[in-house]
């Protein structure tokens, strides 16, 4: 089964990271995604860029709207996301322990929906 794992910081838990160990963190994250797929639980994973780049679309009766940046209170925000098989929730939570954003964030574990096909 697929499982998203939902890469959630605070902007200020880089902040306080230097220079070395915001590099070490993308190595370590990169490594991780190698080992993932070395062992087959791998599908996919990138990272965002903040929030302050993202637009927002909405669609009502027909009309679009779109405004700058997601405007809702929250600490953290949307990092990134690695897409992941699992046999079940544990294993895929027992996957996501290992993320190394984990330290600085959250990890939001979702199992996958699969729409099905209405013919």
């Amino acid at each position: 089964m697929r499982y998203i794992c939902l890469v959630h910081a605070a902007p200020e838990a880089f902040a306080g990271l230097s220079e070395a160990e915001q590099h070490q963190l993308d190595r370590d994250s990169l490594a991780y995604d190698q080992e993932l797929e070395a062992n087959g639980n791998y599908v996919t994973s990138d990272a965002l860029q903040p929030p302050e780049n993202a637009v927002i679309i909405r669609v009502r009766n027909g009309e679009m709207s779109s405004t700058d940046g997601p405007f809702i209170e929250t600490k953290e925000q949307l990092a990134g996301f690695i897409l992941i098989e699992a046999r079940d929730l544990n294993d895929a939570i027992r996957l996501a322990a290992g993320i190394p954003m984990a330290k600085v964030g959250a990890i939001e574990v979702r199992a996958m929906y699969e729409i099905p096909r209405h013919d």
